[in-house]
């Protein structure tokens, strides 16, 4: 009979995903997340063989929770859409930096790491997919410039998540805030 393992997989990768954002994927390591969990560091092995595979793993869990959350979002009005994706950026902004180090993942030490790399690139895709459609429909109405190509006007859209919250209001408003700002622009009219 097995021994009982000290943490659930839910737990080693919740674990995970607060220290890679705490340290970056360059500063996480199998010893710090073993300091961080009960019981051995052998225990972590039981579910994943090396670094690779759990952030790979963290990686793809916050890309799952993201992409249900913006399958939620009301797409029958473009601009309203895009301010409700906003917010679900701005909850799941975590993942705007997690996904900055997909790339720095070695998947040659892992298949299972290879895939769900993968897999968090075509979640990406997808997610890009629903901007770039949301964008079309929106320059197809006359709701937002068309003389702007979709790629800048998305490209800074996905920079708003990093912009410091320096006014310190909840999420939402910020994100609220943020979308004005991007969509009625700075300018004086």
């Amino acid at each position: 009979m097995g021994r009982k393992r000290a943490f659930t997989e839910e737990e080693l990768l919740d674990k995970a995903e607060m220290l890679i954002i705490q340290h970056g994927y360059s500063g996480f390591h199998l010893k710090l997340l073993a300091s961080h969990l009960p019981g051995a560091r052998s225990t972590i092995y039981q579910y994943y063989a090396n670094k690779e595979e759990i952030a790979a793993a963290c990686m793809k869990k916050a890309m799952v929770r993201a992409l249900i959350k913006a399958g939620y979002v009301d797409e029958t009005d473009p601009i309203e859409a895009l301010k409700q994706l906003l917010r679900v950026y701005m909850e799941e902004a975590d993942l705007h930096y997690f996904l900055g180090d997909a790339r720095k993942i070695d998947v040659s030490q892992s298949k299972k790491a290879e895939q769900n790399v993968g897999e968090v690139l075509a979640m990406l895709k997808h997610l890009r997919g629903q901007l770039d459609l949301l964008f079309d429909r929106a320059q197809k109405q006359g709701t937002i410039r068309s003389d702007l190509p979709i790629s800048v006007m998305a490209g800074l859209f996905f920079q708003l998540i990093n912009t410091p919250n320096t006014l310190q209001l909840p999420p939402h408003e910020w994100a609220d805030y943020l979308f004005t700002l991007w969509y009625e622009g700075s300018g004086a009219y």
